[in-house]
Formats: structure tokens, C-alpha cells, sequence
């Protein structure tokens, strides 16, 4: 049986990485739970004054929802987990076009608050590693 997967970031502000995310993703900044006029309502209700919350969904319904959970400390090291998010089909377009393709996605990516760390080429792959607003490496390929 296959179960739906939800992918939780923490992050020190959720609404922050939300906008960021639902921009990078082509998602929409998620409708808080019934009944909460915002997701700060929900993050105090359920769990109290500290906490905040923030999710992105795929307005098709086909992608994993992303919920932002703010944390108090800050990120440390190198992500175990990171996110590719994939702007071409490798092997199905010209390495050139590829290449324009995800250097395209880096600039988009830097004029609202992505972070270009370094490019990576080898016979079977071509991808940027970036970081969010708040340091979470991701690769675009």
C-alpha cells in the first residue's frame, strides 16, 4: 500500500520559507486547518504560544505538501535530506539546452531569496546546488 508522503521542514520562520517554497515550487501557500483564520491561529491552538507552522501545497494535488516548523535553534551542518526539484529531463533535451534550463531556474531562484552555492557536471548529471533564505540546501536539476 502506498501512503502519502508530507515532507517538514524547521526553519526559524515558516511563513518566510513558505512563500519562498510555494514560489520555487509553483505550489500555493496552503489554507490554514478548518476553522483558523491563519496558520498562526492553528500554531497557537494546537501548540501554544512558541509554536508556528506554515505549509505549500500543489494546487493539482499531485505533489507532497510542505510544512514550515519553526524551531528554536538554528540550522547546523550539512542537510541529510535535501530537495531536488527537477526544471528538465535529463537524457530527453541537448546538454546545452539542459544547462540554460537550470542556470534559467538559479537567476529566478536568486531575485527572491535563493542563495547559488556551486554547479556540479559529471557524465550522467548537471545540477546547481542552492540554498533557501534560511540556509536548507537544495539542487536544482
Amino acid at each position: 500500500m502506498t501512503r502519502r508522503l508530507q515532507v517538514a521542514i524547521d526553519c526559524a520562520d515558516p511563513d518566510r520559507l513558505a512563500t519562498f517554497w510555494a514560489a520555487v515550487l509553483g505550489y500555493a501557500v496552503a489554507a490554514p486547518p478548518g476553522g483558523y483564520a491563519s496558520w498562526q491561529d492553528f500554531s497557537r491552538s494546537a501548540g501554544g504560544a512558541d509554536e508556528s507552522w506554515s505549509a505549500v501545497a500543489d494546487p493539482a494535488g499531485a505533489g507532497p505538501r510542505v510544512l514550515f516548523h519553526r524551531v528554536p535553534e538554528p540550522k547546523a551542518g550539512k542537510n541529510r535530506v535535501h530537495l531536488d526539484v527537477r526544471v528538465s529531463a535529463a537524457g530527453e533535451v541537448p546538454a546545452e539546452t539542459r544547462r540554460r534550463q537550470v542556470a534559467g531556474e538559479v537567476e529566478r531562484l536568486q531575485a527572491i531569496g535563493g542563495t547559488y552555492l556551486r554547479t556540479e557536471a559529471d557524465e550522467y548529471d548537471y545540477f546547481a546546488v542552492m540554498a533557501d533564505p534560511e540556509g536548507n540546501e537544495f539542487c536544482i536539476n
